[in-house]
Formats: C-alpha cells, sequence, structure tokens
C-alpha cells in the first residue's frame, strides 16, 4: 500500500526507517544486518537517501527496488535536484517509474561536497517546489512527499519565509512532509501549529535520531543546527568517554520523545537509522507495548 494511502487508511500512527546507501563493503554488511533485524518489526515503510550531489542515486534506485521486492517493504526513494538538468531528472523518474518504485521524497538536496552555497544546475531547477511541479504535472503515478524543518530551514531568510515557502511546496502538490532531525519536542509542535495557520493541511511525519554516539552527534548537530537542549547536552557530556552509556541514554531520551510525540498526535515517527539496528529495535518495540497514541488527535 503507498504512503499516501497507508496515511489515510490506519488508525495507528505509521512507523517507518530511513537508510542510506552504503559506499564500503562494510557499510553494506551494516546495512544487511540492520535490514535483516528490523525486518520482524515490520515497518510500514523504508526510505533510502539520495547522497550528496546526487553521488549515490543508481545505488538509490537499487535498494529501494531491491527492499519492495525482496522484504516487502513499501519502499520511498529520496530524490534531488542537486547536478541534474531537467532531461537527467526526467531520465531518473522515468527509471525508477519503471522499476515499481511509487513513493519520492522531492528536495533540493544540499550544495555538492566543496561547496558552501547552492548554485542552480544549468539546465535544471532552483527550487524544490519546481521539482515537486515536474513530478506531479508529468509522473502523477507517484506519491509525493517533502522536507519539512521545526527550527527553519538553515538558509531561509526567516521562519515566516521559510512556512510560505513551505506551503508553495504543499500547494504545488505534496501528499506528507518528514521534518528534519530535533530533539526538543516543542519546535515539532509549534512549527506544526504554525504551519496549519499557514494552511497546510497535510501530514507532518517527525523525524527522529537516536543518539548512539557522542561524537556523532556533535557532527550532526552542526551540520544541521538542530538544537540540542542544555540538560541532554549537559548528560552526554557526563558519559562521552563512555560509549555504552552514551548510546543508552540517547535510546532513553528517544522512546520518551517519540512517546510525547505520539501522545500530541503526531501521525508516525520516521527513525533516522544510520543503518544500524538496535536503538531502533529498543525504542519502538517499547513504544509497541505503551501506545502512547491511543488518547492522541492526529497532527
Amino acid at each position: 500500500m503507498r504512503i499516501d494511502e497507508l496515511l489515510a487508511t490506519q488508525d495507528r500512527p505509521l512507523f517507518s526507517f530511513e537508510f542510506f546507501p552504503p559506499k564500503t563493503p562494510e557499510g553494506e554488511k551494516n546495512l544487511q544486518h540492520a535490514l535483516g533485524e528490523l525486518e520482524a518489526l515490520a515497518p510500514d515503510y523504508v526510505s533510502v537517501t539520495y547522497g550528496a550531489g546526487g553521488s549515490t542515486r543508481e545505488t538509490t534506485i537499487e535498494i529501494v527496488t531491491s527492499l519492495k521486492a525482496e522484504f516487502g517493504f513499501e519502499a520511498m526513494a529520496h530524490f534531488t535536484c542537486v547536478n541534474a538538468t531537467r532531461g537527467e531528472l526526467r531520465e531518473t523518474l522515468g527509471r525508477m517509474r519503471d522499476a515499481g518504485v511509487e513513493n519520492v521524497l522531492a528536495l533540493r538536496g544540499d550544495p555538492p561536497a566543496g561547496q558552501e552555497r547552492w548554485t542552480k544546475t544549468d539546465g535544471g531547477l532552483e527550487f524544490s517546489r519546481e521539482l515537486v511541479e515536474l513530478i506531479r504535472s508529468e509522473y502523477p503515478e507517484f506519491v509525493v512527499g517533502g522536507a519539512a524543518f521545526p527550527e527553519t530551514h538553515i538558509h531561509a531568510t526567516s521562519p515566516e519565509d521559510d512556512i510560505r515557502y513551505l506551503k508553495e511546496k504543499v500547494d504545488a502538490g505534496l501528499q506528507f512532509l518528514i521534518t528534519q532531525l530535533f530533539f526538543d519536542n516543542a519546535h515539532y509542535f509549534d512549527f506544526v501549529e504554525r504551519t496549519r495557520d499557514a494552511g497546510v493541511e497535510v501530514p507532518i511525519i517527525p523525524g527522529v535520531m537516536p543518539i548512539t554516539s557522542f561524537e556523532g552527534i556533535k557532527r550532526m548537530t552542526t551540520l544541521s543546527a538542530a538544537e540540542l537542549p542544555e540538560d541532554l547536552e549537559r548528560e552526554l557530556e557526563l558519559r562521552k568517554e563512555d560509549p555504552v552509556a552514551v548510546a543508552e541514554l540517547g535510546v532513553s531520551y528517544a522512546t520518551l520523545q517519540c512517546a510525547d510525540l505520539l501522545a500530541g498526535g503526531a501521525p508516525g515517527i520516521h527513525f533516522i537509522t544510520l543503518n544500524r539496528s538496535p536503538a531502533t529495535r529498543a525504542i519502538l518495540a517499547a513504544l509497541r507495548l505503551m501506545q502512547p497514541w491511543r488518547a492522541a488527535n492526529r497532527v
């Protein structure tokens, strides 16, 4: 069942996993191990990222196709405008369609490695809204999702402009949104309220990344500009010399974070797995036992 149909028909929140294409044989082993362990959790859908500068375009399509064929997962391919002309974008979309892919996460994408500023490719697209318009007008068979930024996109001129551009993307045909990672739920709930006030009505699914490494989370928050709550950062600092303690705190915090989001009406959780399974397995098992969404009104 396609993601839009799942969102429309399920009377419970959806749980989904995000993977990235591995670049090494060891990375491939990690991904296959994670898939084997997470398969038993029966995610509602999974997604596969695209790589900086579209660098994993071919691998992304291959993985999404195999996830559908081998595991029976409803799979979604991330898809960006980076380093591609309109013709190349159409070619890739056609190949995904022919491979049986039905779900696409349409993104502008980050600048290629070594570039700080976004630069439109000659003959390509400038904005993710244009990519949504292209897909919806020429490839109507795709379900199209998009990205949202509870703490405001790093390149936005203001929170108000960020919401305005988001509404333009939704009006162009987005059917659901998945947020960037965040660690303070107040950002998510405030963002949802502001988008609803602006007339955005599509489901907004929070993206959650369990903390499993002190160095990793410091690097990730620097890249994404996501805020670490002061109390959480202090507790991580106290444990930074003990990787097991950091991971234990990360799982506990993410479980509480997800429970609060679901109790507050979030339509699901999109777990950013980093191609690892233990943290996601523990969190999702606890959530399914707790069922914090039972009294919630979906947002």
